[in-house]
């Protein structure tokens, strides 16, 4: 499958990637790099249109300065080009996510990925922030669901940690093969990937659940979520902003889901939740 990299410049960079992210997101964009000078988006060549990228929000926001160039990738030169522009993430000392091509590091837990068009490499906020919260977590014998498990870093993360069985679910094709990869390459073999949207989870019960995806998927499925969450557990999302908390808050609660709090990152939130 060929991807179409989007080269995007911003000026200034706060908060204006992050708003482009959340946009080209809700446009398909499945991928993003960020660097210092610039943010690369992938989309599949197929999905690519340019002139759904003329109506952009942020194009007629005054106080930035946006330009894009794109570039065809061929299939088989996407290894070589992540190795490229990937770089390995260190998270509270705890957490290493490395490519193979990276040296081990010593800590408690090694996450070795192999970086392809799957989101989840711990680069983005909301993956760094879920990191951080599953560290904080004891899920030790836990039932889990990741939901939008793209790479299944967050899946990989929770058997490490103990957790006794995952089912990581991703409906993006080259997310779910990556995250057999990974799978099998952190010898979890506690986890089942699936490729599927939340329709998987019709007649399923957990006693976790995590969801990085986005403020309008999780809306979405939150109906499910609730369904599948045993009462007394939790539910963590990620994928949104702060100001996107109130009316997740108002879907949650029609479905007895309470908020319990959340952290920020580069505007970026991760949250809590839980099932009464």
């Amino acid at each position: 499958m060929d991807y179409m990299e989007l080269k995007c410049r911003v000026v200034p960079a706060e908060p204006g990637y992050e708003i482009l992210i959340a946009e080209l997101s809700e446009l398909g964009y499945d991928s993003f790099v960020e660097n210092d000078d610039e943010l690369l988006a992938y989309i599949t060549e197929d999905d690519f249109d340019k002139t759904i990228l003329d109506g952009l929000d942020i194009l007629n926001m005054d106080n930035f300065e946006v330009s894009f160039e794109r570039t065809l990738i061929k299939d088989q030169n996407w290894n070589a080009k992540w190795e490229e522009d990937y770089s390995p993430v260190l998270i509270d000392n705890r957490v290493s996510i490395r490519a193979p091509f990276h040296d081990k590091l010593d800590v408690e837990f090694d996450i070795e990925i192999m970086p392809k068009m799957s989101f989840g490499t711990a680069h983005h906020a909301t993956t760094a922030q879920m990191i951080q919260l599953l560290l904080a977590k004891d899920v030790s014998g836990m039932n889990m669901l990741d939901m939008g498990s793209g790479t299944a870093v967050l899946a990989i993360l929770a058997s490490m940690k103990g957790a006794k069985h995952v089912d990581a679910i991703d409906n993006d094709e080259w997310a779910y093969n990556n995250a057999l990869e990974n799978v099998e390459r952190n010898n979890c073999t506690n986890i089942r990937t699936e490729l599927g949207d939340a329709s998987f989870l019709k007649g399923k019960t957990y006693d976790f659940i995590i969801a990085n995806i986005n403020r309008n998927i999780l809306l979405a499925d939150l109906e499910s979520y609730a369904a599948s969450l045993k009462s007394g557990c939790e539910l963590f999302m990620s994928g949104f902003y702060e100001e996107d908390i109130p009316v997740l808050e108002k879907e949650a609660n029609k479905w007895g889901v309470r908020f319990i709090n959340h952290i920020v990152k580069d505007e970026w939130v991760a949250s809590k939740w839980i099932k009464e």
